[in-house]
């Protein structure tokens, strides 16, 4: 039986799971890791999901939640290097937590590279983990808020129309209102009629504001949606 090292002082949270908790995947097909590792995330308050192969998880739908993923390195379906790979592209917002029984430098090495959060070798100490855990959801937690902040920022842009998104990059460039209607052939009080709609769309509080606003989203000349 693969066992999980401990001296975990944690308190123990008696709540029932519930989806709109943290979760924590868990990919291994040692069965009596996947249950250590499900009583362990259930302790800390954490919602564990378990899987027996790579197929199994992959085929699992996407969740909007934090969470982060337990994976072992030598499955018999796919190779958790292999499975990185995929959850890098279509799960970014998901951090890995490798774990195996064999201590392989060259693959910890390659893991690490790739973005992996750890890279343990069973038994391992049951904190180790639990504070690898904490912050991987962390992460996990402030990448969900930021695409959500882009995708709210994406959804603004795309309510100007294409005379506010021309005054928007002129204003944020630096130029002064007079300049930009000299630029764009229309009056100064058009200008600013039109700067004053960009303010609102883009719930933008102050210049400053916009202008990052334009720099997140990498606009330098006027796009369409």
């Amino acid at each position: 039986m693969t066992t999980i090292t401990s001296n975990n002082t944690r308190p123990v949270t008696t709540s029932r799971a519930s989806v709109a908790r943290p979760t924590v995947f868990v990919v291994d097909d040692d069965i009596s890791m996947r249950e250590s590792l499900e009583l362990l995330i259930q302790s800390a308050g954490w919602q564990p999901e378990t899987f027996a192969s790579a197929r199994e998880f992959l085929a699992h739908p996407q969740t909007l939640i934090p969470s982060c993923l337990i994976l072992d390195v030598t499955l018999p379906d796919v190779n958790g290097l292999d499975v990185q790979k995929r959850v890098a592209v279509d799960r970014p917002e998901m951090p890995i937590i490798f774990i195996t029984g064999h201590g392989d430098i060259p693959t910890s090495v390659q893991a690490m590279k790739a973005g992996a959060i750890e890279f343990l070798t069973k038994p391992f100490n049951s904190d180790v983990l639990l504070d690898a855990v904490s912050g991987a959801l962390e992460r996990s937690r402030r990448a969900l808020a930021y695409e959500a902040k882009m995708a709210a920022l994406r959804q603004n842009y795309a309510s100007l129309t294409p005379r506010e998104r021309e005054v928007m990059v002129l204003v944020t460039s630096g130029l002064l209102n007079k300049q930009v209607g000299g630029e764009l052939g229309i009056s100064e009080i058009t200008v600013k009629a039109h700067r004053g709609k960009v303010m609102q769309k883009m719930k933008a509080e102050s210049l400053p504001a916009l202008v990052h606003m334009v720099a997140s989203l990498g606009v330098s000349t006027p796009l369409t949606a």
